[in-house]
């Protein structure tokens, strides 16, 4: 099976935050920025990382970028640059292409260009921050469509001894429980380390600990009502 091959364009915080992840996870990704000295920090972390303006098509172009499945755009506060960029990668007819965008009215522009997927990072970190800050029970959230969230929240403390199958979370909370992260004490070099690890598929008759951290899936106000019934 042959690796899934990226494209970021722009290598900023964000930009090269998700080409090292990418990387990580066995993609082929090349970076692309027009800094040198951007260049030269991230060519270690990743497969191919060029010094090339995206404004200019026919650099694009010797770069075979068309061959490539999925091009991010996250070139950060030039707009004028990235609705360049993002014209070269249409009429290069690229596959795929994945663009940053701050603000509605920008979304907006490139939409009429044709772009359809987005990624607006200062978003996303306001809608999480904003989450911690009103539920701070919720640990870490993944926001999904229709209302709906993966979140993380840690036990509450009047569960704490009850079988997972009383608490009735399906048919009292209508939410469902992917697994439990437990912390554990592992021996490793005559020292005694703790550790949270997950645990699996939860069945009815797991016993909830101290400490455990259920991974709950469904809309974020029944999670939020589930945390505020056993406060």
């Amino acid at each position: 099976m042959s690796k899934e091959k990226f494209v970021v364009i722009g290598a900023g915080h964000f930009g090269s935050a998700i080409a090292i992840a990418l990387s990580q996870k066995g993609a082929e990704v090349l970076v692309i920025d027009s800094v040198l000295s951007v260049i030269q920090d991230i060519a270690d972390d990743v497969a191919y990382a060029v010094c090339v303006d995206s404004t200019n098509k026919r650099a694009l172009m010797a770069e075979n970028i068309q061959d490539f499945d999925t091009v991010i755009v996250a070139i950060g506060n030039d707009f004028e640059a990235r609705l360049l960029c993002v014209s070269n990668l249409l009429d290069l007819k690229v596959k795929r292409i994945i663009c940053r965008t701050l603000g509605k009215n920008q979304q907006k522009i490139l939409e009429k260009m044709g772009v359809t997927e987005f990624l607006s990072p200062e978003n996303e970190i306001g809608t999480l921050v904003a989450e911690r800050l009103m539920t701070p029970e919720i640990l870490s959230c993944l926001q999904l469509p229709d209302e709906y969230q993966i979140a993380e929240i840690v036990a509450p403390h009047s569960l704490i001894g009850s079988k997972i199958g009383d608490v009735g979370l399906r048919d009292n909370y209508r939410l469902s429980l992917i697994t439990i992260q437990r912390m554990f004490e592992e021996l490793h070099n005559n020292r005694t380390n703790a550790g949270k690890h997950i645990i699996g598929v939860p069945d009815n008759a797991e016993i909830i600990m101290t400490e455990d951290v259920f991974v709950l899936f469904g809309k974020s106000v029944d999670i939020e009502n589930f945390i505020k019934v056993n406060q």
